[in-house]
């Protein structure tokens, strides 16, 4: 039982401090200060769970974690028993600790009139601890059911599935059309959010479990969806919603104006030591980030690292406001203003601006772009407000401004799999396509999302999976395509 005087004794929400921003600006690595995580303080803040009556952080998490159970073990110091509580419900803590956005935090209760237990970061470090304490060791099935599974994708959601299917005694193989594994945790987060030893030490579990990868082919290309289908007795989909969504504005065509995602894919890559011919990069340049999320955020701190000569992000709407807004009351996840890491680091943020056009030299290449203020209309449209336009230099431009969906032109042709009118792969309840025996977990039929959700849905596409491949499945279903939808 958790110490039910443990918030008022410590009402202080305590996270280790970050390396200071002229330091870390000069690597790729963790922004975090491993020097300034200390156990009492962990323990001290795993103390101000509550053990409350409803735990409203379940209802935030998608995975269903048991948190004020692993809080009460660390606070007690039961590090092997937290790891084992916590991998119950969640393959890969060591992803959502660091780059989850924390739904469960903005659920907690104590957040009604205080600073919210710092979930996350104890999520974190308690996998980092089995890891150092050796508490992390594959789980090989006893006996094999003769089926074998193919999945497309290795991000969270391919991963996770592909260790549960694993551990229920299936052959699975996972294809990655990447020359390496990881898929946007490898190519689309930068290593001071997300060091890449962080996917290899997993994979290396995997891979003793018995699960086995295929890097470097592309499904649809190097082998066809059908032909996949024929060699295999189930197929899961789990290929995200890579499409960038466009801005189709005059001066598009110019040089120097790029997607946010390829930029970042270069970003990683280089930093993994590999050679990029005719890299994107920010060096000495005036660099735009339209799109104030996620993606955008780490175009900022990628940029930053390149040495650019500024860097300023629009976004077309308002500024969120610090506090939780009245219409967005707990235990919802509002829509407040986040500082990230990135945003420490450097640059300008504009908030009200909306791009009217690409204005570009006599070389064809970007040098600059047309903004005026954004007006909000009666029908609730936001446009340009006339005479307001300016210019803001830019020699880089990164379209950060979300994903519409995943690639689905192969798979509809040769697979027969049927599309949404939004663009997503159709699904059943149980994550079952059009095509009989073949899955869809992640963003590829929910949309681009949290890596919380992947895992999520990763995990019930395996028991989907396993019980069409066998007639009964003990693995656990934390979602189905039906709550995905309710909260989406």
């Amino acid at each position: 039982m958790a110490d039910p005087r443990g918030f008022l004794k410590h009402r202080e929400r305590e996270l280790p401090s970050s390396r200071p921003v002229a330091v870390r600006l000069l690597d790729w690595k963790d922004v975090k200060d491993e020097l300034t995580k200390d156990e009492p303080t962990l323990r001290r803040q795993a103390g101000r769970c509550m053990d409350c009556g409803i735990p409203f952080c379940h209802q935030g998490c998608p995975l269903g974690n048991i948190i004020p159970e692993w809080n009460d073990l660390v606070r007690e110091g039961h590090w092997a028993d937290a790891i084992e509580r916590l991998h119950a419900t969640n393959n890969f803590p060591d992803f959502t600790g660091r780059i989850c956005p924390a739904p469960c935090e903005t659920s907690c209760v104590l957040g009604i009139n205080q600073p919210a237990v710092t979930i996350k970061n104890i999520e974190a470090e308690i996998i980092d601890h089995a890891f150092k304490d050796g508490n992390v060791k594959p789980f090989v099935p006893q006996r094999l059911t003769g089926k074998t599974v193919a999945v497309v994708g290795s991000g969270p959601g391919g991963l996770a599935a592909a260790q549960q299917l694993t551990r229920a005694g299936h052959t699975v193989r996972v294809y990655e059309k990447d020359d390496r594994l990881g898929g946007l945790l490898r190519y689309g987060v930068p290593d001071f959010k997300l060091e890449k030893v962080v996917i290899d030490r997993r994979i290396e579990q995997m891979e003793a479990e018995g699960t086995r990868f295929r890097t470097s082919v592309t499904i649809g290309e190097d082998i066809t969806w059908d032909e996949l289908r024929a060699r295999y007795d189930a197929v899961l989909v789990a290929t995200g919603a890579p499409k960038p969504r466009d801005l189709p504005l005059p001066g598009r065509e110019l040089g120097g104006i790029h997607y946010a995602m390829p930029y970042l894919h270069q970003g990683n890559m280089a930093a993994a030591g590999d050679v990029v011919e005719n890299q994107i990069t920010a060096e000495g340049k005036h660099v735009i980030v339209i799109g104030g999320g996620d993606t955008g955020s780490d175009c900022i701190g990628t940029a930053l690292r390149q040495k650019a000569a500024s860097v300023t992000t629009l976004a077309i709407g308002q500024q969120p406001p610090v506090d939780r807004p009245e219409n967005e009351p707990w235990p919802t996840d509002p829509r407040v203003f986040e500082v990230s890491s990135s945003h420490e680091e450097g640059g300008e943020r504009e908030y009200l601006a909306s791009t009217v056009e690409f204005v570009g030299d006599e070389a064809g290449h970007v040098r600059s772009l047309k903004v005026a203020v954004t007006q909000y209309n009666e029908d609730g449209s936001r446009t340009p407000t006339p005479g307001t336009e300016r210019e803001i230099p830019a020699d880089l431009v990164l379209i950060a401004m979300g994903f519409t969906g995943p690639e689905t032109d192969e798979l509809h042709a040769q697979g027969g799999v049927a599309v949404t009118d939004r663009g997503r792969i159709e699904r059943t309840d149980d994550f079952h396509t059009s095509s009989d025996g073949v899955f869809v977990a992640g963003d590829a039929g929910r949309g681009a999302s949290l890596v919380v959700w992947a895992i999520a849905e990763g995990r019930a596409a395996a028991a989907a999976i396993d019980e069409y491949l066998t007639g009964g499945t003990e693995l656990p279903a934390p979602v189905t395509a039906r709550t995905v939808a309710m909260r989406a």
